[in-house]
């Protein structure tokens, strides 16, 4: 059996990462959707995160629970340590993850690879505004870096998000069958 891949989501906020995720998991059921942890507050919507203090977060990052971890617009990210046994079992992960942490993740993850979803700046900035969890400073500040380039090194694939979700679902679903096969 070989290991399965890590399937690394990254986008700009607003982009529909966890809609496009939870679409392909859907498609995929084989697909593991990991479930972050997150110093964001509870049951703010989105995705299905563990939402822990920052203090608990730095005690479970000093006993090596994460896999990888990072900061991002103030919060703190960390993927639970446990991917790795899916991993090994031959499961292909799926995970929202951190443009700025992919080069690391790169020499973490034997197959690693980056679903890179865009939209348009309008069609972000809209679903920021919709979703009720920025201010309009935190927005702009989120647009300011939604053009950010991707590190050399990974394997991507991308896809636009701007049309109906189930396009984007069904056009990521065939980008990634491939490698499956």
């Amino acid at each position: 059996m070989s290991v399965g891949r890590l399937i690394a989501v990254v986008g700009p906020s607003g982009v529909g990462k966890d809609s496009v995720m939870a679409g392909l998991h859907e498609a995929l059921p084989a697909l593991h959707l990991v479930r972050r942890v997150i110093t964001r507050a509870p049951d703010l919507g989105g995705e299905d995160y563990e939402p822990v203090s920052v203090e608990a977060f730095k005690v479970m990052a000093a006993h090596g629970e994460f896999a990888i971890h990072w900061g991002a617009h103030g919060l703190h990210y960390g993927i639970p340590v446990s991917v790795q046994n899916e991993l090994a079992g031959g499961t292909d992960c799926l995970v929202n993850f951190s443009r700025k942490a992919l080069a690391e993740a790169a020499r973490i993850f034997p197959r690693f690879i980056v679903l890179n979803i865009t939209a348009k700046p309008e069609t972000l900035a809209r679903r920021l505004a919709a979703r009720g969890r920025e201010t309009e400073a935190e927005i702009a500040r989120r647009l300011a870096v939604a053009d950010k380039p991707l590190p050399a090194g990974p394997d991507v694939i991308h896809v636009s998000n701007d049309g109906p979700l189930a396009e984007t679902v069904a056009r990521a679903a065939a980008a990634l069958q491939p490698a499956r096969v």
